[in-house]
């Protein structure tokens, strides 16, 4: 191919790969996006049981809750810091904002252990979601100075699932 005639072609390619056409495929194709939030109730079709257990026995199904009536005594970074680890996805990109804005992830729900959920349930593919969670998970909010009384086997088979 002739010098110029492969200058065209790599410009052609730059101009595509930059056309708002290639970002709609890119956006439209989610094994390339990120994952988003989409709160517990998403999960709750596909998964029922699970759903309805973590609802009932989950202390982490109210934990945004008990935020709330202790927040007149805590000031604004506190409350800012109690909102990591007692809501869904706080700080993480579509995560929770407030609930004016986010309600879906204001308590803990399924994403905080199995991670954020739109490309599983867009495809229904386990691989598209952390299924095994492990203490390592748990770890990130439960540590000996916020939740010395944690115990990974008794939550995960007793109220999680």
């Amino acid at each position: 191919m002739p010098r110029t005639g492969f200058i065209i072609l790599a410009a052609c390619v730059v101009l595509a790969a930059a056309s708002p056409r290639g970002e709609t495929q890119q956006a439209a194709n989610p094994q390339k996006a990120q994952p988003t939030y989409v709160g517990s109730q998403a999960c709750q079709s596909c998964h029922p049981q699970e759903y309805a257990r973590f609802k009932k026995y989950s202390k982490m199904s109210r934990a945004y809750t008990h935020v709330l009536v202790m927040k007149k005594g805590l000031t604004e970074n506190e409350y800012q810091g109690c909102l990591k680890c007692h809501t869904t996805g706080f700080g993480k990109p579509g995560g929770f904002v407030s609930q004016k804005k986010t309600p879906r992830l204001a308590q803990v729900g399924c994403e905080a252990c199995h991670g954020p959920g739109s490309i599983h349930v867009a495809s229904s593919d386990p691989k598209d979601i952390r299924k095994v969670v492990s203490v390592k998970n748990c770890q990130v909010c439960h540590t000996n100075g916020r939740a010395g009384a944690f115990r990974y086997s008794p939550m995960l088979y007793g109220g999680a699932h």
